[in-house]
Formats: structure tokens, sequence, C-alpha cells
């Protein structure tokens, strides 16, 4: 079995964000499928989201992904800050994912303040922008668009 991070495989000099990608269909002993999806919000190399805009579209959308998606396991954010990993129990269509991260990123828009940004519920509660996400999530619907 290949032992590569699947990731480290991927030229991010080639790719075209904002994109939705297969990145993993695992199987496990016990049959269940497990589906990891690559989130690519902004260009690798190119830009970077902020630390505290990534964290408050974490926060966000970790919620609002599961209220458009079945199956959700983890959103997680890319060391690298170009966007997260989504992984789902199942096979969901691409389209389905992609239509569900729009929806998503939607929600950021609407937000009025970011959930769980308390000592209780996050460990760097003060480290939030919903400013900053707010305008990365424009940025990204508005290329999303712009590529249909």
């Amino acid at each position: 079995m290949d032992k590569t991070v699947e990731s480290f495989k991927l030229d991010h000099r080639t790719v075209k964000a904002p994109y939705v990608r297969l990145a993993e269909v695992m199987t496990g002993p016990k049959g269940d499928v497990v589906t990891k999806f690559d989130l690519r919000l902004i260009q690798p190399n190119t830009d970077a989201i902020p630390t505290a805009a990534l964290h408050t579209l974490e926060h966000i959308l970790a919620e609002s992904i599961r209220e458009e998606l079945e199956g959700v396991i983890d959103l997680s954010p890319m060391g690298c800050r170009t966007g997260f990993y989504l992984i789902v129990f199942g096979q969901p269509d691409l389209e389905k994912v992609k239509r569900a991260l729009c929806k998503s990123l939607e929600k950021v828009l609407e937000a009025k303040e970011v959930p769980a940004a308390n000592p209780i519920q996050c460990g760097t509660y003060r480290d939030h922008s919903l400013f900053g996400a707010q305008e990365y999530a424009k940025q990204i619907l508005e290329n999303f668009i712009q590529q249909q």
C-alpha cells in the first residue's frame, strides 16, 4: 500500500481554484466507505487565507456543511490556508458537495456572529474575523460563478 500523503502527489502549480476535488475513497475493514474531498478555496502559492478569517470560516462551515450534506465526519482547514478537507461517510456526488459548499459559503455571508467563539468551545476564541471570513466567502463564490 502506498503511504504517500494524497495531497503531496498533487502538482499545486497546475490547479485552478476554487474547486471541489475528490481526493480519496477508502473502505474500512468492516466495509464502511469514507470519502475525502479537497475544497480548495483560493489559489495555492498565490494567496493564503489569514488565520483569523480561516478560523471563522472553519467554525461557520463546520456547522453549515452538516446542514447541507449527510454523513459529514469532519471539515478541517489545510495547513497551507488555501482551503479545507471534507471527510464524509459514503460517496456523495461531486456536484452535490460543490452545491453544499456554495450554500454553506452563502451562510457565511449571512452570519451575524461566529458560532462557538468562546473560551469554553474554542481553544483560540479571540482569533476570529467574521469580516475577513465574509470577504473571502464573497470572493470564493464570485470565482465559482465565473467558472460556470
